[in-house]
């Protein structure tokens, strides 16, 4: 075993697992997620609204420039104040000069208790854009679990929570089988790497999934790990 290989399994073995739970009001959303998810034990699916679930962290599916005006995007502004927008997009000019890209995400204090963090991740580029064509929404479920990783990187243990809705699956006209599918794979990528650059993880994606369109709408796929990314937990998720 290399140097490497032995701290990656002694974090495997001292990093808390992150509690997942999948929240939405629409039951079609629901069925379909407990379809793809069959096999995933430890994610937990319940109906209803993500206001509802208390954890660290809400996943909010954006548009590019951070504008919170419609969707459950536009529900949790109305929950948590304006000032989370305005968090929001500081941090998406900060990071990536005013435009956040599909296939990423920015993680940012809620300015409540329940949740500390809200993650924003666009499956779109502007508002009310129809992406039921396109792996947006793997690659923005892959990007917010990334989030995840890198805000655990940078204060251990502050995420170990999170509740995600049905991504896409409202505004974004993505049929609900086809956004189980591909929350199933941006999931499960989680398990295996943790990605340093957005770019990396959007090429992998992409790569692989160039041929789902072609599949049916629930076969499901999980991304191999590039050659020498870093494991987060590989051998236990295999």
């Amino acid at each position: 075993m290399t140097a490497d290989q032995a701290n990656d399994q002694a974090k495997d073995q001292t990093e808390p697992s992150l509690k997942v739970v999948l929240t939405d009001v629409n039951p079609a959303v629901v069925e379909a997620w407990r379809a793809a998810f069959a096999d995933t034990p430890e994610i937990e699916i319940r109906p209803g609204s993500i206001l509802d679930q208390e954890v660290d962290a809400w996943v909010s599916p954006t548009n590019s420039r951070g504008r919170m005006d419609g969707g459950v995007d536009a529900v949790i502004k109305r929950h948590l104040g304006a000032g989370i927008q305005l968090r929001v997009q500081r941090a998406i000019r900060s990071r990536f000069a005013g435009s956040l890209p599909v296939g990423s995400a920015v993680c940012v204090p809620s300015g409540a208790t329940n949740p500390r963090f809200l993650i924003s991740t666009p499956t779109m580029e502007a508002s009310s854009q129809d992406v039921s064509e396109t792996l947006n929404v793997a690659l923005a479920c892959a990007a917010a679990f990334q989030a995840i990783h890198r805000q655990n990187a940078a204060q251990p243990g502050s995420i170990r929570s999170v509740a995600l809705v049905g991504m896409g699956a409202r505004t974004g006209r993505v049929p609900a089988r086809v956004c189980a599918s591909l929350m199933w794979t941006g999931y499960t990528l989680f398990n295996d790497h943790c990605f340093e650059d957005d770019d990396d993880l959007r090429a992998t994606v992409l790569a692989q999934l160039e041929d789902l369109e072609q599949a049916p709408v629930e076969t499901r796929v999980r991304i191999a790990p590039p050659a020498g990314s870093r494991s987060r937990s590989a051998a236990r998720s295999r």
